[in-house]
């Protein structure tokens, strides 16, 4: 996995981290349950900041956001449940799948050819194509 690839996905757990965090000190959530996911939240962050290829604590941890959290699922970056994959696909459109396979097969012909490759800025490529002006 690229340090690139890997950094970005830390910087969004990071991103994620601080919206449960606000939750907590808004006081949406009860204090006692949410500081114990919080925690196991945390373990997913060092986990992935080790390199870990486990990705099974990722997976449902990003799930239980889902079910625990509605409120904040459509501020769930969609790389994350690409990344974690498995059960996290579930909350993922077909169309969205579809695009991320795309955008997978566009980063492994790149390692393949020992050339850069930057997923954000092709997710952003994929996902938010520029329109035409047509005038």
């Amino acid at each position: 996995m690229s340090n690139s690839y890997l950094l970005l996905q830390l910087d969004l757990l990071k991103h994620v981290r601080s919206i449960l965090q606000a939750m907590a000190d808004q006081e949406v959530v009860p204090e006692g349950n949410h500081e114990a996911f919080l925690e196991r939240f945390d373990d997913v962050y060092n986990a992935v900041e080790q390199g870990s290829d486990d990705l099974y604590l990722g997976q449902e941890v990003m799930c239980q956001i889902f079910m625990r959290y509605p409120q904040i699922a459509p501020m769930i970056p969609r790389d994350l449940l690409w990344f974690f994959g498995g059960d996290c696909l579930h909350y993922m459109p077909d169309h969205e799948i579809a695009l991320f396979q795309q955008l997978e097969e566009q980063r492994y012909e790149a390692m393949q050819e020992n050339k850069p490759f930057d997923w954000a800025m092709e997710s952003q490529r994929l996902f938010m194509p520029t329109e035409r002006a047509t005038h």
